[in-house]
């Protein structure tokens, strides 16, 4: 078959709960949505949660798409370029009527959602040679149970995947071996104030990008990437000693990448600040003690906002006891035991967080209610985030209005997420979207700095 030759996708329901208008993402192809994703689709949409809003927009797009078309129509195929809006899509839409298949002795059990759409693929694999059938779902035993039931071709949804490997994600920072200088030929340097600015050549770079940080193997030299041109890098020197004297708080860096974490949360001009690393690395110590300090100290915002996901996916909190904070206190037990770690000196503890959570005016706020708002002059920390999609955090993101520093934390090494992976998870996304953004900064915490035990553990379990 021609490499030009149209292909078929299938799409299973969570595509469409993960991005409601992803069927208008496969170009010239055809797709093709299974009856029995319609009936979960309107099982989905009447629930008193954030997923139920996807299953919705899901719905009436696909009536857009098919709503005066006859019902031969609509099994043979609908044109997509009918539907209006930006799009690259001039395939096929369909809805196969999977609830005419018959069991079979050799056929998965025909009980099952997941069984009637691996079914639908291997019918129109059947019938539609030499066309190649792919399904697309986010459930990977799913897509093991139909490569087992002879699917030729599954897929994952790759349409927001930016990267192929991890190990590909930016880190906010180069480290040089050696001298740095020692690399670098001619230098022009300029002084703006108490700031020392130098200008060196770009292919010094294989890959550049704004408020990187620069660091070699001495214990002198520390940078930050100002901004570049095609022949040149203007670059901020700052100085290891500089950066590690930070304060925050009460609290000062123990390494070079908590230090230089902590030299863009406190940077003004930063309206995005993205945390990555292990557990124990000080992700929300440092946003937390940060924030406190441009809030309660500096006067630079009003309060602070802190949310996460929950384990049900940022979904229903309504049977927890209490109001809305009380609520969402035990997913944001992290922040409550940072605070506590930042005033265990103090000679009534629980009097100052009292007094400090009034000061500074921290807010517990869950996923759900985010939807709609317009957050002004605030610091808004989102832990765990490395658990959200790329539409939860595109959501929370264009919240912020003016005024507004978001500082997203998470490891990727700890997705609880049943459909999202490393290279999947909205914290990926953000982090190569926003990494040629000159008000963002990423920084990976390298190191665990909790304790002997668990920089132990996170290496070796």
């Amino acid at each position: 078959m021609p490499a030009s030759e149209p292909k078929y996708y299938v799409l299973d329901t969570n595509i469409l709960l993960h991005e409601p208008l992803a069927f208008l993402n496969f170009q010239e192809h055809n797709v093709v949505i299974p009856m029995v994703v319609l009936e979960e689709l309107d099982h989905i949409k009447d629930r008193q949660k954030d997923v139920s809003r996807d299953a919705r927009v899901a719905i009436r797009s696909l009536e857009e798409a098919l709503h005066d078309a006859t019902p031969e129509q609509i099994s043979a195929g609908v044109p997509l370029t009918r539907i209006a809006g930006e799009h690259q899509a001039n395939g096929h839409l369909s809805i196969f009527p999977d609830f005419q298949l018959r069991q079979t002795e050799s056929a998965l059990s025909l009980n099952e959602n997941d069984h009637r759409i691996i079914q639908t693929a291997l019918q129109l694999q059947a019938t539609k040679s030499p066309h190649k059938v792919v399904l697309v779902t986010k459930d990977i035993n799913m897509r093991l149970k139909a490569k087992g039931a002879g699917v030729n071709f599954v897929e994952d949804y790759r349409t927001d995947q930016l990267i192929d490997d991890i190990r590909l994600l930016s880190k906010g920072f180069h480290q040089f071996e050696g001298n740095f200088w020692d690399t670098v030929g001619e230098v022009k340097t300029e002084q703006d104030g108490r700031d020392i600015y130098h200008f060196i050549a770009r292919d010094l770079f294989p890959a550049l990008y704004p408020n990187e940080y620069l660091i070699d193997d001495t214990d002198n030299f520390a940078a930050r990437v100002d901004s570049f041109t095609n022949s040149h890098v203007k670059i901020l020197d700052l100085g290891r000693e500089r950066l590690m004297s930070q304060r925050a708080w009460g609290i000062t860096p123990k390494n070079i990448y908590q230090a230089m974490g902590m030299h863009s949360l406190l940077d003004p001009t930063q309206d995005l600040v993205i945390l990555t690393g292990p557990a124990g690395c000080g992700k929300t110590l440092l946003a937390l003690a940060t924030a406190l300090e441009q809030v309660v100290e500096k006067g630079m915002y009003e309060k602070i906002i802190v949310t996460r996901n929950t384990p049900e996916i940022a979904e229903s909190i309504g049977y927890l006891p209490g109001t809305e904070e009380e609520k969402m206190a035990p997913w944001l037990a992290a922040i409550t035991d940072s605070l506590e770690v930042l005033h265990k000196h103090d000679e009534n503890m629980e009097s100052s967080l009292n007094f400090i959570m009034n000061k500074a005016n921290i807010q517990f706020k869950s996923l759900n209610f985010m939807r709609g708002r317009s957050i002004q002059n605030a610091v808004v920390i989102l832990d765990e985030a490395q658990n959200l999609t790329a539409g939860q955090l595109k959501t929370i993101i264009t919240r912020c209005g003016a005024g507004t520093k978001i500082i997203c934390s998470g490891n990727l090494a700890q997705i609880d997420s049943y459909y999202l992976t490393a290279v999947t998870s909205g914290l990926t996304y953000i982090v190569e979207r926003f990494k040629n953004y000159y008000g963002s900064s990423t920084m990976n915490l390298n190191g665990v700095v909790r304790s002997s035990l668990a920089q132990y553990a996170e290496e070796n379990l």
